[in-house]
């Protein structure tokens, strides 16, 4: 006993060497040569089996997986309305991204229907909205009008004396192009998910991707002036060609057509009071305003009855053919002229949508396999190019409302495809006279959350400056550079500077005999785990290209699939939520004693995994993270170690941090890890977090033992 009644833990032994580890510990199980053989003829038998056959089915085609087993009484409704909004919603910006497409309008409708039935099929997540995008279409829209610029459809007119453009031949020239990218970014996507290629997306960070749309969306938004100011600026190409097109846009705007300004300030005003009203009443109602459609039948019918194009010059969608248009195979002949750019696309475009799929995946307890992602992509790219659709991704906005209106399967997606459909075959020739100003209206608003990023800087200022160069300060680039010319240089950047870091093994740790060190359980005999105890160690530091992978191999040491006990856990009571609701109804009514012999009957069947006040016994009571190879921890690596925290301690699992450096709590503390509902306690060492779980184990046995 110390002086002050602290308890002190004093260890007596010889000092270990390597040598006297393997003595103490006794020898390794296994040679690595004989771990590679049985490794091997393991993967063989597992991969030759009917077993593994009828999973390799069911992972490459997913909707044979969750389709037979769809709740109709739980996720009908919910999809319903959330299919209706999503399609909805898909009109307005289909047709507004085709034009940063540089495409005409109905393409983008086309674009929504296709893509979105076969990632339907063959898609993972359960929440992305696929579909146009205004990221992915300006990168599009370069390569189009790079290949197919006005200049050369010019044709004399004799009647005038003047050169007119040739717009149908200019259009049908721009959408072999687009179908010709979409193919090749298809096709590209389709061998990087078959090579298991989705590792790349670990080394897109947060801050990059942040960065990078951040300045894409100033291309978008600069792309959709002339629609805005009613001139007709020249085309630019090439690194700089934001600054020439600003300065061709300041030097056209005495040009401008006061009519088609009108329209713009009008539409713009009207739309940002209406997205604000919908946000105030986002808790009232059960499903959002739609603005968007609204905003362009208004525009619609104000357009026709005031003859806008005639009277006022204001530039109009124009045809929108009926009926979809029959296959098509791209012109191959184009393909060596963009196959750069098509790469740039397919990388982008999955990052985007891996990115955001991951988000809902890791919110509602369920998993996205980024191979599949990428394969699933590539499908809806490359079948789509031949029904003559425009490259897509995965659309925030939209993902947002398909989330927030109560989807829970791909099942509303296949039905916003479904209200497409109906547009396209019946009632799109009826927005013929909207005028374009309208759609470049919408893109501006909707681009409003990506402007919202260049608050970040601070932000990454304060916390972590690591991030700070390497995600924001790249931002910058595609206002310099063009966006599919950013991409590549970012994407590799970050995988020259981090693939030796991130390259890590995990171990879990057990403690030698009658010592107080801890070594590897899989290398040495004598090695015996602490019960009740998971100690976890990786061999790298912890950031965005690994921080994933860390939380994965974490669940499978733990043995027990997280993300399922916390889906379950909500089900659970959610449901257990609902029959209580039913239950205080029916007292109201005296009708108490039926209503509890029916939910004791219903519990039985609802409960899938029954969670107890108790921890299930043959899960570790505690997990302890050794930090020693931690050098720094990124904003990403922070995210994820309180996820960590707070995900296990909702299982009643407790996460001790050991071993850190002063670096990595520096880190910890300006990433905001310690707050209310995070207060994991960091050890000096790995064993003396050992000896706070074993106390507070033997407490908590005598407190139980006292109340019994």
């Amino acid at each position: 006993m110390a002086e002050g009644g602290e308890l002190v833990d004093r260890v007596h032994r010889e000092i270990l060497d390597e040598d006297a580890v393997d003595k103490l510990s006794g020898t390794p199980k296994m040679s690595l040569c004989n771990k590679v053989k049985n490794s091997l003829r393991s993967n063989l038998r597992h991969r030759c089996s009917s077993q593994s056959l009828k999973t390799s089915l069911l992972a490459s085609v997913p909707v044979l997986s969750w389709l037979p087993r769809y709740s109709v009484k739980e996720n009908a409704l919910g999809d319903l309305i959330s299919g209706l909004s999503v399609g909805i919603m898909q009109l307005p910006q289909g047709m507004a991204y085709a034009l940063l497409a540089s495409v005409p309008p109905v393409f983008g409708l086309y674009s929504s229907f296709y893509p979105v039935l076969i990632y339907f099929i063959f898609g993972t997540s359960k929440h992305i909205s696929i579909g146009t995008f205004a990221v992915i279409s300006v990168m599009l829209g370069g390569v189009t009008e790079r290949l197919a610029p006005d200049s050369n459809f010019m044709t004399w007119d004799n009647v005038t004396n003047m050169s007119a453009l040739d717009i149908p031949a200019r259009d049908a020239e721009r959408i072999r192009v687009a179908t010709a990218v979409t193919l090749l970014t298809g096709l590209f996507q389709i061998l990087l998910g078959v090579v298991r290629f989705g590792f790349v997306v670990t080394y897109l960070s947060e801050p990059l991707v942040r960065g990078y749309t951040t300045g894409a969306a100033i291309h978008v938004i600069v792309s959709q002036l002339k629609y805005t100011f009613g001139i007709n600026p020249l085309r630019y190409s090439g690194p700089l060609s934001l600054l020439y097109t600003v300065l061709e846009i300041f030097y056209l705007v005495p040009q401008t057509n006061i009519g088609t300004l009108v329209v713009s300030i009008v539409s713009i005003i009207a739309l940002v009071l209406a997205k604000e009203l919908n946000l105030y009443l986002s808790k009232k109602i059960p499903i959002p305003i739609p603005v968007e459609l609204i905003g362009i039948t208004v525009a619609t019918l104000v357009s026709w009855q005031m003859n806008l194009p005639e009277n006022y010059g204001v530039d109009v969608v124009g045809e929108i053919p009926s009926g979809l248009q029959p296959p098509v195979f791209p012109r191959a002949s184009l393909f060596t002229q963009v196959i750069g750019d098509a790469f740039a696309l397919s990388v982008v475009g999955y990052g985007i949508a891996i990115s955001l799929g991951r988000i809902f995946a890791l919110k509602y307890g369920y998993k996205v396999d980024s191979n599949q992602e990428l394969i699933a992509l590539g499908l809806s790219n490359s079948i789509g190019a031949m029904f003559q659709c425009i490259a897509v991704s995965c659309s925030m906005s939209r993902s947002m409302v398909q989330e927030s209106t109560g989807g829970k399967t791909q099942v509303a997606g296949a039905l916003s495809a479904i209200v497409i459909l109906f547009i396209t075959l019946w009632i799109g020739a009826l927005f013929e006279n909207l005028p374009k100003a309208m759609l470049a209206a919408i893109i501006y608003v909707n681009l409003h959350g990506m402007m919202k990023q260049f608050l970040d800087i601070p932000a990454l200022w304060r916390r972590n400056r690591t991030d700070m160069r390497s995600g924001s300060p790249l931002s910058s680039l595609p206002l310099l550079l063009n966006p599919d010319l950013d991409s590549l240089p970012q994407l590799l950047r970050n995988a020259y500077c981090h693939l030796q870091d991130t390259a890590t093994y995990v171990l879990k740790l057990g403690q030698a005999p009658n010592t107080e060190t801890y070594w590897p359980v899989e290398d040495y005999t004598h090695v015996r785990e602490v019960p009740g105890i998971l100690i976890f160690k990786s061999s790298a530091t912890l950031y965005f290209a690994n921080a994933e992978m860390y939380q994965d191999a974490l669940s499978k040491k733990f043995g027990y699939d997280i993300t399922k006990i916390l889906s379950a856990k909500k089900k659970l009571e959610a449901k257990m939520k609902k029959y209580e609701i039913k239950k205080a109804k029916n007292a109201a009514k005296n009708n108490v004693a039926d209503m509890e012999r029916a939910l004791e009957e219903h519990e039985k069947d609802i409960a899938t995994i029954q969670l107890e006040s108790e921890p299930d016994p043959s899960m570790p009571r505690a997990i302890i993270l050794d930090l020693s190879p931690v050098s720094f921890l990124d904003t990403v690596g922070v995210k994820i170690l309180s996820g960590i925290v707070k995900d296990y301690g909702e299982v009643g699992v407790e996460v001790l941090l050991a071993s850190c450096q002063s670096g990595v709590v520096n880190n910890l503390q300006m990433g905001g890890f310690f707050n209310d509902k995070v207060k994991s306690p960091i050890f000096g060492t790995v064993h003396e977090a050992v000896l706070h779980c074993q106390s507070e184990q033997a407490d908590s046995e005598v407190i139980t033992a006292t109340h019994f």
